[in-house]
């Protein structure tokens, strides 16, 4: 059941990089708006993380 769990999150947080791409080709045309929303997307994805680590998801046993 570990496994799976860790292999669960490694893929959720592995379609981040996902969404990163098509924000960094047009950055240019989407402004100040859409790097800040980027950036509110990032802190959540921060925030699940540093959640995750803190409650031992990530360990492997």
């Amino acid at each position: 059941m570990r496994f799976y769990l860790v292999a669960i999150l490694f893929i959720i947080f592995d379609l981040e990089v996902a969404f990163l791409f098509p924000w960094a080709i047009s950055l240019g045309r989407i402004g100040l708006f859409g790097f800040l929303s980027m950036l509110g997307f990032l802190a959540v994805l921060g925030i699940g993380f540093l959640y995750e680590w803190r409650k031992g998801a990530l360990d492997w046993d």
